[in-house]
Order: C-alpha cells, then sequence, then structure tokens
C-alpha cells in the first residue's frame, strides 16, 4: 500500500465518521471534525504539503515512487 491511497481511505474513513456522528445526534463533534478535515484539505492545496503524507511515509512508500521503478 502507498502512501497517497492510504490517505484517501483515512480520508474516507474521517469523513464515515462525521456521517456517523451526525446520525447519531453528535452534531457539534461532526461539525467539529467536518471543519478540521476542510481546514487541511485546503491548507494541502494551497501549500502543496500535507501533513498526513508527511508522517505516513516515514512508514510506507510513495506511490509515484513505484511508478519511477518501473
Amino acid at each position: 500500500m502507498c502512501v497517497e491511497k492510504l490517505q484517501k481511505i483515512i480520508l474516507a474513513l474521517a469523513l464515515g465518521i462525521v456521517m456517523m456522528l451526525a446520525a447519531s445526534g453528535s452534531i457539534k463533534a461532526a461539525f467539529l471534525l467536518h471543519i478540521g478535515i476542510i481546514i487541511i484539505l485546503i491548507s494541502s492545496a494551497f501549500t502543496g504539503f500535507c501533513y498526513i503524507t508527511k508522517i505516513l511515509s516515514g512508514a510506507f512508500p510513495s506511490c509515484y515512487e513505484k511508478e519511477d521503478k518501473k
């Protein structure tokens, strides 16, 4: 598994948790988590730096490194 794919899986799980919190009535917690995800994605889009990718790159290879080796 490569970092970029793992990042997308984690994002999908986080959004699933937001949906679960909203459905269970924890609207404030769902809202705060959703705002956090939005801030991370916007900062990643503008700066090109993603915290999750940087942390996970220590344990997993990049998808782009795999393509370069072929």
